[in-house]
């Protein structure tokens, strides 16, 4: 019996691109406004977050998604689920976290979208001709936006990866370019590629735990 190999080709990346780092990609739109909202800017909170962030993605995606998710492997299917059905088959008291972690999932499926979308919607006040744009506004273009995203997904997910694809690698582009940009203004920053200010953050700072 053959088995077929798919090759890995740039649009294939292109399209894995929209599809898979699209959360992760969007979330700068709303975590930093998030951190620095209404609070008195300081080299403490913008080093702590900044290692906040780098620390939270690192551990995501090197220990969460290959060293685990990548590894529950069920005849060719993966992710929670596919976790699920394996820990049922080794020992019954994984089914509970098991569970929770697929509840989780299904949040997260849930409460992304609008976050990501309202936040980048909130961006047009910053344009000096739609700054008085109300919220009531600003929530029926959110959900105009939703009902065709979630319409889309009907043709499947290669046609969204194909679509959102390009667009992510703009944006990745595009933040890459401005964020190196300006590396040189003080090299301080790089203190933040140290866990220390992200824990000094989360237990010293009032609230920081919050954040």
């Amino acid at each position: 019996m053959s088995k077929q190999i798919n090759k890995v080709t740039l649009a294939n990346l292109v399209i894995a691109l929209g599809i898979i780092y699209g959360d992760i990609g969007t979330s700068p739109l709303y975590v930093l406004n998030a951190i620095i909202n209404g609070k008195i800017i300081s080299e403490k909170l913008i080093l702590g977050s900044l290692s906040c962030i780098i620390w939270t993605l690192t551990l995501q995606t090197t220990i969460k998604y290959v060293w685990l998710t990548l590894k529950a492997d069920n005849k060719g299917e993966g992710g929670i689920f596919s976790l699920y059905a394996l820990v049922r088959r080794q020992k019954r008291w994984l089914v509970l976290p098991a569970m929770i972690g697929g509840a989780a999932l299904l949040a997260d499926g849930m409460i992304t979208p609008p976050i990501s979308v309202t936040s980048a919607i909130e961006g047009l006040r910053q344009m000096p001709a739609l700054r008085h744009i109300n919220q009531s506004t600003i929530v029926y273009i959110v959900l105009g936006i939703m009902v065709i995203l979630f319409f889309l997904q009907q043709f499947g997910t290669d046609s969204i990866g194909k679509l959102f694809g390009p667009i992510m690698f703009v944006w990745f582009t595009m933040i890459a370019f401005l964020g190196s940009s300006h590396l040189l203004d003080d090299l301080h920053i790089f203190k933040a590629l140290s866990p220390y200010y992200a824990i000094d953050l989360l237990t010293t700072y009032p609230k920081g735990f919050w954040l």
